[in-house]
């Protein structure tokens, strides 16, 4: 956190240097840690950093006071996202500078509408965020007026991440050539869903795992994982195959590193009864049935944080119209994420909404702790 403040030090401010009343890296810091307690709305943040001005005092000089929540919100929208976003890369770093390991992580790519952010007038702000499994960090994201921008959105980001050594894993909209292309190039692997917008593809795939030969000989070759728990009142047993068996694929040499094939096959059985699920990938792997399975599970980890972002944050409710404005504040919440996901509270092990409450009731006990991150 000491790291986040000297970096908003070389933050450029763009505003009308004589308008300035209230500094830029005073703004942004105060909001943060604002995420980092139950505060969610513009007013709500005011009410609480007035409650804490003595205590913010300590780590930015707040000259002139705190801003109103209207001053607050107009200045997160004079800040360009891209700007915003390399507060989010520091923290990454950081967060990666010991790190030594060669293993393989996973690199979630999904898209999410902030359903606060539109109205009658506009369509809602949609972000296509990459989020690591292994970090809980979000290492990049794109936005757009509407979520039929995906696809794009998503080039352009990869454009912007390091993909080398990662496993890139994108729901069926990001099944698309050129993309596959995209990660290769950035010497990285994927494992990639694949469904009705790939109608060949799909068909092709679904046929050679409806072959009950072909699918044993898949387990007895070591390619096949299971897992079996309970979740939701029902019991989740979850199949993982793989081949690399694709001679016979049509088309296959026009997705660039395609090595393997995949099925998950999920069986709920319930006092209710019994019902399964199948769901097909396309991967540059080679058969590893624990690097697949992990990937195929790995990417619901995004999901989990667009679920913190509404249920922790409560971001859509809150009703920030400005697409700017929102979109740094979306950044913020998957930093304040992050840190609250490394925060260790005490001996007690709390929920990250629990954690943000706690903050706030006693914010004199915890935040030495949090500058020391």
């Amino acid at each position: 956190m000491e790291e986040i403040l000297i970096f908003l030090d070389g933050i450029k401010d763009e505003r009308q240097e004589w308008k300035v009343v209230h500094k830029l890296k005073d703004i942004v810091f105060i909001v943060l840690v604002s995420l980092l307690v139950n505060a969610d709305d513009w007013q709500e943040i005011e009410i609480f950093c007035k409650s804490n001005e003595e205590l913010l005092r300590r780590y930015v000089p707040l000259e002139n006071g705190i801003p109103s929540h209207d001053t607050m919100q107009r200045v997160m929208s004079c800040i360009k996202p891209e700007i915003m976003q390399k507060i989010n890369e520091q923290w990454n770093k950081l967060l990666n500078g010991n790190e030594g390991e060669k293993l393989k992580k996973i690199l979630c790519i999904d898209g999410k509408t902030m359903r606060g952010n539109g109205n009658k007038n506009q369509e809602p702000l949609h972000v296509v965020s990459a989020w690591s499994k292994e970090n809980g960090v979000c290492f990049g994201q794109k936005s757009a007026d509407s979520k039929g921008k995906e696809i794009p959105m998503i080039e352009e980001l990869l454009d912007t991440l390091c993909v080398k050594g990662q496993v890139v894993t994108i729901d069926a909209i990001g099944t698309q050539r050129e993309i596959v292309k995209k990660i290769r190039q950035g010497k990285g692997d994927y494992v990639l869903a694949v469904k009705a917008n790939q109608p060949s593809l799909h068909e092709n795939i679904a046929l050679y795992f409806e072959d009950a030969e072909l699918v044993s000989q898949v387990k007895k070759s070591g390619a096949y994982n299971k897992t079996i728990e309970k979740a939701h009142g029902q019991i989740e047993t979850r199949e993982y195959f793989q081949t690399t068996d694709i001679k016979w694929l049509p088309d296959k040499e026009k997705w660039d590193g395609l090595k393997s094939i995949g099925m998950v096959r999920t069986t709920y059985t319930s006092d209710k009864g019994q019902s399964t699920e199948t769901r097909y990938f396309i991967s540059s792997l080679v058969a590893d049935s624990d690097l697949f399975s992990e990937a195929v599970r790995g990417h619901w980890s995004v999901e989990s944080m667009h679920w913190h972002l509404d249920v922790t944050f409560r971001e859509d409710k809150n009703q920030t119209l400005e697409k700017r404005a929102a979109e740094n504040m979306n950044i913020l919440r998957k930093l304040a994420l992050s840190i609250l996901k490394t925060f260790e509270l005490d001996k007690k092990k709390y929920s990250l909404k629990k954690k943000r409450f706690a903050i706030g009731c006693n914010l004199s006990r915890f935040i030495d702790r949090l500058m020391d991150l």
